[in-house]
């Protein structure tokens, strides 16, 4: 359980002035911690006590209500100083999204209520079971008037610090005794209660202290009033997947940006020129120069994309008509992002030379967290609704991945 007194941070200057200070005390220490697996407990206590994690919750419940490019922007300024601590509140910013699209009045209070004072929300979303990751095998099943959970999920990030998970199941319900329609639910479980079995089983090559490892629910009970009809947040235009898909951009362009900044310390203080440079720094190669201009393109062309892509899913906040669009802007931002972090972290040997790639400078924590995250969904789909888009006029798809 979060033991914090939250701050409550009002206004996006505010939002983005506290970010940028964080980003500075985790960047010390980010390398070591993901090298050495140490996990980020402490710094998510801070995040939570800064009122950071509070800044999506609606004014009508007390919060700042900020806009998706103001979040997004908050995500890429962590991401550049420690993509780990970027991730974690991921799905915490994507589940209070659909609390404010499909929860009922009184969940959202009790959930509001519980982010403002610094509780955090995990997922417990994907599974290895089924024959694609849309299939669902955790089960929801009324039992005398409640309901309970059974199944097993993976790569639940953020599970280890979280104080609810929000659980994706499938309503088992063939007698109809529940009332409810058939679909999919997202529980909203306390990580604490009975029944659920949190393992520290995360051992990725990258992203290495999210958290994101297994979770089980074996009899766990719900009540009602905490579950979610998922449709009513994916099933229609509601940018739901444009938001979610706008964080991860927001990662992997953060992840680019912090690549690029160690890249260039790096050269600067400790690089050799080549010999044939004919030069006494570095800094002064004119390959190297060349090279540092292309990955300085990439970078800004994610930055700017990404800030193109929020402004998007801002105006689909507001406008149902928009949300196609932005789903496209976030798929071009998504590829430029993915393109920029895997392409500049495996830069940074390439322009700091041999002695870079000495495991104490712990420079490979850049490329294994840009391998890592950009696997999460494969951009070679959004070069598909993007060609569809621009060919067909075609809208993508409404299925909360894009």
């Amino acid at each position: 359980m979060t033991v914090v007194t939250a701050e409550r941070i009002t206004t996006a200057a505010q939002a983005l002035a506290i970010a940028t200070e964080l980003a500075e005390e985790f960047r010390q220490g980010a390398a070591e911690r993901d090298h050495a697996r140490r996990l980020p407990h402490q710094e998510l206590d801070r995040l939570s006590a800064s009122g950071l994690l509070a800044i999506t919750v609606p004014a009508a419940f007390g919060g700042a209500e900020l806009a998706p490019s103001v979040v997004a922007e908050v995500v890429r300024i962590l991401a550049a100083a420690d993509p780990n601590i970027a991730q974690i509140p991921h799905s915490h910013f994507v589940y209070l999204n659909l609390l404010r699209l499909a929860g009922s009045p009184a969940l959202r209070h009790e959930i509001f209520t519980r982010v403002l004072a610094g509780a955090r929300i995990a997922n417990a979303q994907s599974e290895r079971g089924g024959a694609t990751v849309a299939e669902i095998g955790t089960v929801l099943r009324p039992v005398e008037g409640r309901f309970v959970v059974d199944g097993t999920k993976f790569y639940c990030t953020g599970s280890l610090f979280a104080d609810l998970l929000a659980v994706l199941t499938r309503l088992d319900d063939p007698q109809g005794v529940s009332g409810l329609a058939p679909g999919e639910y997202v529980a909203f479980v306390a990580a604490a209660q009975p029944g659920v079995r949190i393992v520290d089983d995360w051992d990725a090559l990258g992203q290495r202290t999210t958290g994101s490892g297994t979770v089980a629910f074996e009899s766990v009970g719900v009540d009602p009033a905490f579950l979610v009809a998922r449709a009513a947040a994916v099933a229609v235009p509601t940018g739901y997947g444009a938001f979610a898909q706008l964080l991860h951009a927001a990662i992997d362009t953060g992840i680019a940006r912090g690549a690029l900044d160690a890249a260039a310390e790096f050269v600067r203080t400790q690089a050799r020129p080549w010999f044939e440079a004919e030069v006494t720094r570095a800094v002064d190669d004119p390959l190297v120069v060349q090279r540092f201009g292309e990955l300085g393109v990439a970078v800004a062309a994610a930055e700017a994309t990404l800030t193109v892509a929020g402004a998007a899913v801002d105006e689909a906040v507001r406008v149902e008509a928009a949300v196609g669009q932005a789903s496209i802007a976030v798929a071009t931002a998504k590829v430029l992002a993915d393109r920029a972090a895997n392409e500049v972290s495996a830069a940074v040997f390439e322009v700091g030379g041999t002695r870079s790639a000495a495991a104490t400078h712990r420079l490979d924590h850049f490329w294994r967290n840009a391998r890592t995250h950009t696997l999460h969904d494969p951009v070679r789909w959004k070069y598909q609704h993007i060609g569809r888009a621009v060919l067909h006029d075609r809208p993508p798809p409404l299925h909360g991945v894009i």
